[in-house]
């Protein structure tokens, strides 16, 4: 009965998943998601006790794909973390681009705290790659502020493209369908431009 029980909070969970995917956030209700699952709709209530849970549950899964796509980035080849800051941006617009519904569902805090679904270490540990790479990719400048600022001002900065992309805002504004100068822009206004390589001379 346990593992029974496991698997249908699991169902619940990609049944959620594909929803989000279909329709958007505003299609998650407890009762939409039930009926899919084939289950009543008070069955959900034993695995998540208020739609908040079942929500996190869900947006968890976002972090968790995210999270693994960030980390095979970061433990590539390239070791320059300049560069692996505009690869980062790339991979986070590509991801908020594939995946609407699960991007806008992610970052809504105000529907998905109090949840106990430990929304906010996976979130963190996100934001710790990007201040490691902020910290490692900027000049030391004094006065600057710390790493942690930086990157989450560059964060704000990379939403706001990812968003207005989507929306084709920023098309029309900068009449252009090429995001890659936006995002250099980004990171060249936060962490600034990258320091050449020091090659040593030959004998």
């Amino acid at each position: 009965m346990p593992e029974l029980e496991g698997g249908l909070r699991v169902r619940l969970v990609e049944v959620g998943v594909d929803l989000l995917a279909q329709e958007g956030p505003r299609a998650l209700t407890l009762r939409e998601i039930a009926r899919r699952a084939g289950v009543s709709h008070g069955a959900p209530r034993r695995y998540f006790p208020t739609h908040q849970a079942l929500l996190a549950a869900i947006a968890r899964e976002g972090y968790q794909r995210l999270g693994q796509q960030v980390a095979e980035l970061v433990g590539g080849d390239d070791p320059d973390p300049h560069a692996q800051l505009l690869a980062l941006s790339r991979l986070y617009l590509s991801f908020a681009q594939d995946n609407r519904g699960m991007f806008e569902l992610m970052f809504r805090h105000d529907l998905l705290r109090g949840n106990g679904i430990g929304l906010r270490e996976a979130s963190q540990a996100l934001f710790g790659v990007l201040v490691d790479l902020v910290d490692r990719a900027r000049p030391a400048v004094a006065g600057a502020p710390p790493p942690a600022v930086t990157a989450a001002a560059l964060w704000a900065s990379l939403h706001g493209i990812a968003e207005l992309w989507q929306w084709g805002s920023l098309q029309t504004t900068v009449r252009t369908d090429d995001v890659e100068p936006l995002l250099r822009a980004a990171l060249d206004a936060h962490v600034g431009r990258r320091r050449p390589s020091r090659r040593t001379s030959g004998p």
